[in-house]
């Protein structure tokens, strides 16, 4: 089994579970046929994480079986938008941490 781990991508966690949870289980070559083509911030970032782990596997990515793909949540940073009468809203931008672990057939 090989991974690949990814820390502190500025993409929000809740958004990229949504594509992790499609890729799970499939075939590696399958999954980065369906990431290219999938219109998301996200997939262009878990394709390159499914793409190192097929490389740290040593094999085929048609060999190869997506067997976890997890995505935990990093820091927040945390900023200001001024707004209107001197006040200032807060602006949260969420980072991600992706675990993508395959498998050889």
């Amino acid at each position: 089994m090989a991974r690949a781990l990814l820390k502190y991508s500025r993409v929000s966690p809740i958004k990229s579970r949504l594509i992790a949870r499609e890729i799970q289980g499939m075939n590696a070559e399958e999954a980065l046929v369906a990431l290219e083509f999938t219109p998301n911030k996200a997939a262009k970032i878990i394709a390159k994480v499914v793409a190192s782990a097929v490389a740290n596997s040593g094999e085929d990515a048609s060999d190869c079986v997506i067997t976890s793909c997890r995505v935990d949540a990093g820091p927040v940073l945390k900023r200001f938008m001024p707004k209107a009468r001197g006040m200032a809203h807060p602006i949260r931008k969420p980072t991600a941490h992706i675990l993508v672990e395959v498998e050889g057939k």
